[in-house]
Parts: structure tokens; sequence; C-alpha cells
């Protein structure tokens, strides 16, 4: 793809993850000419490496748990679903304290209402993408498993659903029996699971944001490679230079993910963004064996989903500088434990993937404008629900930018509220 001299966008969209490509695909729908540009292809960072889950029963966000057994276990780095960098913890404190605090139940419960219309609109705004794109019959509808080794967590869990109701989520709980029926090839050693009904699953998250840049592009958008750090303010909008030459745009969106603070604190914003590094690697399965649906082991730290590749074993949080070595230690501890419930084969891929969650303490991304520069817009900060959101953001980003009535009030997702 080649840009003309004389081309001149109304949006350059940087990043071409699943919130920049979802951005991008609803501007086009809205008459706008846009250039897709990033330094790599599409869906091939933070957006290849997930669980595959939409994940619209996540009603309440990923908050600090409460209870003091389970902070001194991540304390003292014996967990499978979180790990620490001790040298950098002197720099993330501040972060920490702030995540803590919001995690309060009140805090929690106002982040949960806010963001309870995009969670709502997950799946659907996924479909009407999907259709678009010719990839729907790829979206699996038959939800997640959540589940447990011992009883005390199981009956925890059963609690814990159960106050969720008023959500109008659908689920099942499962006894071990129940559990075997639903997926035959899990071992003994778990005792009960609830399966949550309304998610959906993709076997191949970073084909799918593929799927939507080929839309993107099929439809008339241009996909450039570049470097936002390139970017630059000029009189009567931006440019940035690429590899098929300079582009100029009245209007940007920053949609970076992990890297978005190469872009807003040259600006001079001022975002508490935090990365939450992750890890996976692929197994094949023995035998006939196989799963119908991605299955967390909650007691074990891990999720094991049934991918394109294999079985993709997941790990949880580890909080480590973005670009700072690997450490897949919490690989190593899920390991064997995921044998203990399904029965793997070796390692497919001889080194695991890494990627980077860019994490705000409030567990709100922020959407909306660059309240100090003309013509800049922002959509990053989407803790662990990058692709549950990707569409979703990009309709109420593009309704904000084009001057349509928004579907949800998108006050909550301002930048305004860390940096005044």
């Amino acid at each position: 793809m080649t840009v003309q001299a004389n081309h001149n966008p109304d949006t350059i969209v940087f990043g071409a993850g699943i919130i920049g490509v979802s951005v991008a695909l609803h501007l086009l729908q809205r008459g706008r000419s846009v250039v897709l540009v990033d330094r790599r292809e599409a869906g091939e960072e933070t957006s290849y490496g997930n669980a595959g889950l939409i994940e619209r029963a996540s009603v309440i966000p990923y908050g600090v748990p409460r209870d003091l057994s389970t902070l001194l276990r991540y304390g003292l780095n014996r967990s499978a679903d979180v790990h620490f960098d001790w040298s950098y913890l002197p720099r993330i404190a501040p972060w920490l304290w702030r995540f803590w605090r919001e995690s309060a139940p009140k805090p929690l419960a106002r982040a949960a209402s806010d963001m309870l219309p995009l969670i709502e609109r997950s799946v659907i705004e996924h479909e009407a993408l999907m259709a678009e794109a010719g990839v729907l019959p790829h979206l699996r509808k038959t939800g997640w498993i959540e589940s447990y080794r011992s009883e005390k967590t199981f009956a925890r869990a059963r609690k814990t659903a159960s106050a969720l109701h008023d959500f109008g989520l659908n689920f099942e709980v499962l006894d071990r029996k129940a559990l075997v029926r639903r997926e035959p090839h899990l071992s003994d050693v778990l005792v009960g699971a609830v399966h949550w009904l309304d998610p959906a699953t993709i076997a191949d998250p970073g084909g799918l944001v593929k799927a939507y840049a080929k839309l993107f592009v099929d439809r008339g958008g241009v996909f450039l490679r570049g470097d936002a750090c390139k970017l630059r303010q000029e009189k009567g909008g931006w440019s940035v230079v690429t590899g098929q030459g300079s582009v100029q745009a009245p209007e940007i969106v920053v949609a970076l993910g992990p890297w978005s603070g190469s872009v807003f604190q040259s600006l001079g914003y001022r975002i508490p963004l935090m990365m939450k590094r992750g890890y996976h690697v692929h197994f094949g399965a023995k035998g006939d064996s196989f799963l119908n649906r991605p299955v967390v082991d909650v007691d074990g730290g891990f999720l094991l989903a049934p991918m394109t590749r294999g079985m993709r074993l997941t790990t949880g949080i580890e909080f480590a500088p973005r670009d700072s070595l690997p450490t897949p230690v919490q690989l190593d501890r899920a390991e064997p434990r995921a044998r203990e419930i399904f029965p793997l084969e070796d390692r497919i891929e001889p080194t695991p993937w890494m990627g980077s969650r860019p994490c705000l303490p409030d567990m709100r991304p922020v959407i909306g404008r660059g309240p100090r520069h003309k013509g800049l817009w922002f959509a990053f900060g989407h803790n662990h629900h990058g692709l549950t959101l990707g569409p979703v953001t990009g309709r109420l980003l593009a309704e904000m930018m084009t001057g349509e009535s928004t579907f949800t009030d998108p006050a909550p997702f301002a930048l305004e509220r860390f940096d005044r």
C-alpha cells in the first residue's frame, strides 16, 4: 500500500492492535478517511498473546485482593498468578498504592458501574465486525469455565457468582460429575467449577485482528508501517513519517497500548500507565484429548485455552518493566499443575511468548481527547480486556470524534481524571 504525495486523510490512527484497528474501522464506517500506522503488522503485539476471551461476564474489574493470606502469597513470590520483579517495586509503589485504594469496595463498585455499558456490548460489537469481516463462524459462544481444586475455594466461588445475579449474567455451577460431562478430559483434581455462559471466545485472537485490518483496507483504509515517535504537531494538524513518505492529518488517535506513553509523555500529559506482563506457551494434547472452551484453574493460577496452534497455557500477572528480559518463572510453576488437570504433550514452541497489558490504577481505560492539543485523541489502558473491549471502544471514540450521540457517557474514561 502506498500513499500519494497529496494524500491527506482526516485521521491517523497509531497502533494496529485490537483497539487501534477497531477505532480505524469505526471511523471509516462514519465516512472518515483514515490511515492506520504501526511499526508491525496488525495483531502481532499484545493483541496476539491473550486467552481469546471476549469477557462479557467480567462485570467486576480485576482489583487487588483484600485477604491477607493471598497478599502474603503474592508478596513472597510463591504464586503462579502474580510475580514481582522486586527491583521494580520502588518505581511502581505509588501506582500500586492507588490501585489498592481503588480496589476498596466502594471505588470498585463505581468502576464496575462505569465499565458495565462497555462490557455489556462487548460480544455484540465483536459480532457486528466479525460478520462484516466474514469471520463470524470463528466466534465460539460456549463461554468459559472457572474451576477449583478445593471445596473451600469452590464454595467461595459459588457465593461470589450468586452475588452477580443483579447483572443479569448467565452461569451454571458444576459439581465434579457435571464438570466431567462438560469437559470429559479434565482430571479429578478439580472438585467443581462455575461455567460462565455469556462470554465468547476466539481460537486465534491475532488472526481476528488481522481479519479486522483486512476489512479496513478492503473498504478503503490505508495501513502503513511507521513509528509514532516520528509524530510531529504542525500548523493545522499532525504529521508522521512512514515507509511510504510523510502523512498529514488534522486528527490523530493514539491507541498504542503499552507504548502509548511514548506519545503522551512527549506531549506533556501525566497519566499513570503501568504494565502487567504476561506469558503464554502452546502444548499438544495427548491422544484425542480436547477442551471445548478455556478453563481457568483458579487455585493453580493459570488458564488453558484451546487455540489454533494448540493448548495455550497463559499466566497471570508479572510486575516488571515492559522491556526487561523475560522471566517466565510463572510458566515453569504453572506447567506441572496444568499437567495435573489435563493431559498435555510437549511444548510446541521453544520460547514462550511475552507481552504487556497497559493498565491504569482506577481500572478504566482512557478514551477521549487530549484536552491541551487540538485534534489529539486517545484510546488505551484497557487492563486485561483489550480484546474484549476493542470494537466497543472503537464505536465510542468514533461517535465522540464525529459528533454523534454516544451510546454511553464517556466522562468516566476522560484523560482529565488524571491530568488536571
